[in-house]
């Protein structure tokens, strides 16, 4: 029954990056039809999450499919905290398809259905799988935001001002200090989902395995990104790349590596 909350879901964020899609091309009802897309398929994952975790009397995503499932309703819930403002609405045109691939994804390796109690502490989950989680969902917003920067440096570039105006883009400053807002919040919490494993590590024994090393390297990348940011005074497309650099670290360790972490 819980998992039936999926396919309202799934079909809510189709609908809404279709309609961003449209409101692209069109500007106007197609963007309202893309955001109350968003909401309601992020309520329908919501009630989805909320059966999963009453029926599994615990903490049900320490699986690669189910981590995937948490990980897409929280990349959508911090995108609706300011991507829905109508000049925001370019930057869901770059989200909801991977939203609703990923989500197709976590569907097809189990990962929206009931899964039995882990093995592991629900409190270690949290703090370790809940904040990695978080951190990278920061990390993938940030990279749409470096991407709408890069997009439209390059429209401007092309003289297409006036396009820009039709569409209601967010200024290249407000794009440029909004990604690096987003990696300053996501870092700290990226630091204290390692910190959590590393603990569990040295208290129950076992090795580096490769999904702990690329996260180190996403983790290194992204403090090099604030260090040069705020140290060093990097801004624009410099930062922008360098941001699109570990974002591609976050997808290999979200899809790309092996599912056996928790095993």
């Amino acid at each position: 029954m819980a998992e039936l909350l999926f396919w309202p879901a799934l079909v809510a964020y189709a609908e809404a990056a279709v309609a961003f899609w449209g409101n692209a091309r069109r500007p106007g009802t197609y963007g309202l039809l893309g955001t109350w897309g968003v909401r309601l398929g992020w309520l329908a994952q919501t009630g989805l999450l909320a059966a999963q975790a009453v029926r599994a009397n615990g903490f049900p995503w320490d699986t690669w499919a189910g981590s995937l499932n948490l990980f897409v309703w929280l990349l959508v819930g911090a995108y609706l905290i300011w991507g829905c403002q109508a000049r925001f609405r370019l930057l869901g045109l770059g989200v909801m398809p991977l939203v609703f691939g990923l989500l197709l994804l976590a569907w097809a390796g189990g990962g929206t259905a009931v899964g039995s109690e882990s093995r592991y502490s629900d409190l270690f989950l949290v703090l370790h799988v809940g904040f990695v989680l978080a951190a990278f969902a920061g990390f993938t917003l940030a990279a749409a935001l470096s991407g709408l920067y890069l997009w439209q440096e390059h429209q401007l570039k092309r003289h297409e001002g006036a396009r820009m105006l039709r569409l209601r883009a967010p200024s290249l400053v407000s794009l440029d200090t909004l990604a690096g807002r987003t990696i300053a919040v996501a870092l700290p919490a990226l630091t204290l989902g390692i910190g959590a494993g590393l603990a569990r590590l040295a208290s129950d024994g076992g090795g580096l395995d490769p999904l702990m090393i690329f996260t180190g390297l996403a983790w290194l990348i992204y403090a090099v990104f604030l260090v040069v940011r705020y140290g060093l005074g990097w801004h624009g497309r410099r930062a922008a790349v360098l941001a699109l650099l570990g974002f591609v670290l976050v997808i290999l360790v979200r899809v790309g590596l092996p599912v056996t972490h928790f095993s």
